[in-house]
């Protein structure tokens, strides 16, 4: 949903359920895309150098956690933050990498809601922390993290 979809058919703070999940799209990482990012943002030898890769503790190409963080991201972007009244993010925790990214890893995951609370100075928004993780293809956790987020309650 583009982010200027009427309000109304985004759901709000009071819209919310804990235990749902929303279910990440996919997105594949290609050796191309890998090495482009990582030039650019994070040119570390084993996410440009497919020699110097080889000789490095991960034992190839890898990609960039950022790449890694910002795909992710994107699908979870996708997936909830366009879905709601998302006002804006406050910061991030509990951010890990499990495991490295390699070409041809096809990316998806999923979002749950952690802790929700009304703002007490805003009474008009809430806090929500929102659980990211991304798996691989065979289902291994690559990344995870919470978005701490702030999204408008239903106007009253």
């Amino acid at each position: 949903m583009h982010p200027d979809a009427a309000a109304s058919t985004r759901q709000h703070y009071e819209d919310l359920d804990p235990d749902e999940v929303w279910e990440l799209e996919t997105a594949t990482l290609a050796r191309d895309d890998i090495v482009a990012f990582a030039e650019q943002y994070d040119p570390q030898p084993f996410h440009v150098d497919e020699d110097a890769a080889r000789e490095s503790m991960f034992g190839g190409l890898i990609a960039s956690g950022l790449h890694t963080y910002c795909v992710c991201n994107r699908l979870a972007t996708e997936a909830f933050f366009q879905r709601v009244a998302f006002l804006c993010g406050r910061g991030l925790s509990e951010f890990y990498w499990h495991r490295p990214v390699r070409p041809g890893d096809t990316l998806s995951g999923w979002v749950e809601l952690g802790e929700m609370r009304v703002s007490e100075s805003d009474p008009e928004r809430g806090y929500v922390d929102v659980e990211i993780t991304g798996v691989n293809q065979r289902d291994e956790v690559v990344i995870s993290w919470t978005a701490h987020a702030l999204v408008a309650r239903r106007p009253r």
